[in-house]
């Protein structure tokens, strides 16, 4: 799906190379806020550096199942979120997710996971969705609890930023328990 409407506010359109450039000065004008928990951004140091991983993404997005969409508040760009590390064949996938810092704790991020969560369980048939947050990273780990995510344990050292490893939590839900949710009046 090409575009996705979250709610009044937010929608989602799926990623392309004309947003290379709005990506790239997201990021450096975030460089400090970001870095903190996301690897990519030191490593993102030129435009032509957005423009490949857009270029990537985009070209394999139909292959792989791994949609990424621009994430857009009031018609601002906010970040990017969307699918990575698909496996169809055992019909799961992972969330990933970024906001900027003037967009940060407006509710954002977890209204547009809880779509991706949706549209994954009801029109990409996937039985389960995961999602990895550095320890420590209490906002995003937030969304995961907010959105009745299952904690089920660490994978140490899973992901290297700068000079150092995290741990990172790993959090799942189940096609089934998502039903379940919305049958028992799940905000």
């Amino acid at each position: 799906m090409e575009y996705l409407m979250v709610d009044d506010h937010i929608h989602l359109q799926l990623l392309k190379p004309s947003h290379s450039v709005l990506i790239y000065e997201a990021i450096c004008s975030n460089r400090e806020f970001l870095r903190k928990w996301l690897p990519f951004v030191d490593q993102t140091r030129k435009l032509r550096d957005t423009e490949m991983f857009v270029k990537q993404i985009s070209r394999n997005q139909e292959k792989t199942g791994d949609y990424v969409y621009t994430v857009w508040y009031r018609g601002d760009f906010a970040g990017l979120a969307g699918f990575k590390d698909t496996d169809a064949a055992n019909n799961k996938t992972e969330i990933g997710y970024w906001l900027i810092e003037s967009m940060q704790a407006k509710g954002i991020m977890t209204r547009t996971v809880k779509k991706l969560v949706d549209y994954a369980f009801r029109n990409l048939d996937r039985n389960r969705i995961q999602i990895k947050t550095a320890t420590g990273n209490d906002r995003s780990a937030g969304i995961t609890r907010r959105l009745g995510f299952t904690l089920e344990g660490l994978e140490r050292n899973g992901e290297r930023n700068g000079n150092h490893y995290r741990d990172l939590e790993v959090y799942s839900l189940l096609k089934r328990e998502w039903i379940d949710r919305l049958l028992n009046d799940f905000p």
